[in-house]
């Protein structure tokens, strides 16, 4: 279905994988693992097409789905029920059927003779591509994976960034397709829809290579692993499960480390003869081979895997300010007909850890928007406080420019900085070297949340706007930035469907979305996290 063999894949000059083969079979249901900014993304592009590799060929037998990790519609004024039909041409049919099916009404004779010939070719065709059972089938997809009909109704440029990715995906699954090729599909899917997720995989009988970092989906569907190791820029082929490849993986480590153990003792000893050897004139040339032995002993072993590293994830210390240095008076917004929410009010005290819970467009990523000064709201005010610095944490990432590089993206963020103190704390977020000269638009899902992490630890901001900040990030650094969030002593206005998340945030207040009351937060609370 898919072949690519021989593939070079680079990031700028740093290289991400050498000489690798992929083969995605029928029936193969792959997970694609390894630490953010390892390739992951990369490798899923070249394989849809998207992109070439540097050196190398890939060839594709049958249908792609792909679904890239921040899917983009081209155009928004379309509705979400026509996006997913547009996965087989039906849209443009049903649109179709029903002009034509208007005209017949208002026609008569030879004119309406011709309409109904026309209206005949195309029903047949709308019956070859599944016909209404196809759209039957369309609308069970889109509302296993949250989306009612009133949001299928509407245009995407009326839905949240959440609304729209559960679109993309609904599109991608209903097309058929042979291969599907699918980057974080749990990205801002509740409980429900993950659930139902896994039990779809689990029935693909074509191909599929899954990027994940949810552990239980990995677990159910996958039956075969490919590891991305980024400190030797190899792929790892484990024809296993996901739990027999972590027993499997951890044998394989210490098989490395026992035999390059056992090589290092075998070359000292010839070594340490060979030295004693050269001291004489006859055995120089016997001392000379004991030496190439010696290092074809250690020259033939496999690397050892070195610990991956992880980004050293601090929020900044807060800037001084008032009491309340953020309050909001009476927001409401509406795009079109379409009512957000209306009279939200809410005041952020100094320090104040407040969570923003609500089913998927209910507003919870436009009411940061609007408090960040993103967008306007259609009534009401912000009203910033003595010493108000707002970090904001999108989860689109907007906040990045992608045509501009690391570093000019941080210093966007902390002009009056030093170039040297943003560069360190590029560093702490694994980004050193030509890394910082890499254009940002060409990072991965998780380099680009690392990249936006810092730029907040560079702002000093003392109130943050985090719209799902552990997205796309592997466990080590979820961990990391779930320390971050204990630690920081300013304020937090948190959008998550991570558990963990509002546990590590301990919040006092909720705001529950699109009512707009705020409350004390209460433990019962934490059920509708995973949920909203």
């Amino acid at each position: 279905m898919i072949t690519a063999e021989k593939i070079e894949l680079r990031a700028g000059a740093r290289m991400l994988i050498d000489d690798a083969t992929m083969r995605v079979q029928p029936g193969d249901r792959i997970g694609l693992v390894g630490r953010n900014g390892a390739g992951k993304t990369t490798s899923l592009r070249v394989l849809a097409g998207e992109s070439q590799p540097g050196r190398g060929r890939v060839e594709t037998k049958g249908s792609v789905g792909y679904l890239p990790q921040d899917p983009k519609s081209g155009d928004l004024t379309v509705t979400a029920s026509d996006r997913v039909l547009s996965a087989r041409g039906l849209d443009v049919l049903v649109h179709d059927m029903a002009d034509l099916s208007e005209r017949m009404a208002n026609s008569d004779g030879a004119e309406r003779d011709k309409l109904i010939t026309r209206y005949s070719r195309l029903e047949d065709q709308f019956a070859a591509n599944g016909g209404y059972a196809a759209e039957s089938e369309a609308a069970r997809i889109c509302s296993n994976l949250g989306l009612p009909d009133r949001v299928l109704a509407q245009q995407l440029s009326t839905l949240s960034g959440g609304q729209r990715r559960r679109v993309e995906l609904a599109r991608i699954l209903f097309s058929g397709a042979d291969t599907l090729l699918l980057d974080e599909p749990t990205n801002h899917l509740d409980a429900d829809s993950i659930g139902w997720l896994r039990d779809f995989l689990v029935r693909q009988d074509g191909g599929l290579v899954v990027i994940s970092h949810d552990v239980d989906l990995l677990d159910a569907v996958v039956n075969k692993v490919w590891y991305l190791d980024a400190n030797r820029a190899v792929l790892d082929v484990y024809n296993v499960g996901w739990k027999d490849y972590l027993k499997q993986r951890d044998v394989d480590e210490k098989r490395r480390k026992r035999e390059r153990a056992n090589a290092e003792k075998k070359a000292g000893a010839l070594l340490s003869q060979a030295d004693k050897m050269r001291a004489k004139a006859t055995k120089a040339v016997a001392a000379q081979n004991m030496a190439r032995r010696a290092e074809q002993l250690l020259a033939g072993l496999e690397e050892e895997r070195q610990s991956d590293r992880v980004a050293r994830v601090r929020f900044p210390a807060p800037a001084p300010a008032g009491r309340t240095p953020l309050q909001a008076e009476g927001l409401s917004k509406s795009y079109g007909s379409l009512e957000i929410f209306t009279d939200v009010d809410l005041a952020v005290d100094r320090g104040t850890r407040v969570v923003v819970l609500g089913l998927n467009g209910a507003g919870k990523t436009t009411l940061l928007r609007l408090l960040f000064g993103a967008e306007p709201p259609d009534s009401g005010r912000v009203v910033p406080g003595h010493g108000l610095k707002m970090g904001y944490f999108a989860q689109e990432h907007e906040t990045i420019d992608g045509s501009l590089s690391v570093l000019e993206n941080i210093t966007r963020a902390a002009p009056d900085a030093a170039s040297t103190d943003l560069r360190k704390i590029l560093g702490a977020f694994l980004f050193s070297g030509d890394s910082v000269h890499q254009p940002a638009g060409t990072l991965s899902g998780g380099e680009k949340t690392r990249l936006a992490l810092a730029s907040l630890v560079s702002s000093g901001a003392n109130v943050l706007l985090l719209d799902e900040p552990t997205n796309n990030l592997d466990p080590a650094s979820r961990e990391q930035v779930l320390d971050a969030l204990k630690t920081y002593t300013g304020a937090v206005i948190l959008v998550t469907h991570d558990e963990g998340a509002v546990e590590a945030l301990a919040p006092e207040k909720v705001i529950l979305l699109p009512d707009g009351v705020e409350d004390n937060w209460s433990p019962d609370l934490a059920d509708l996290v995973a949920l909203a």
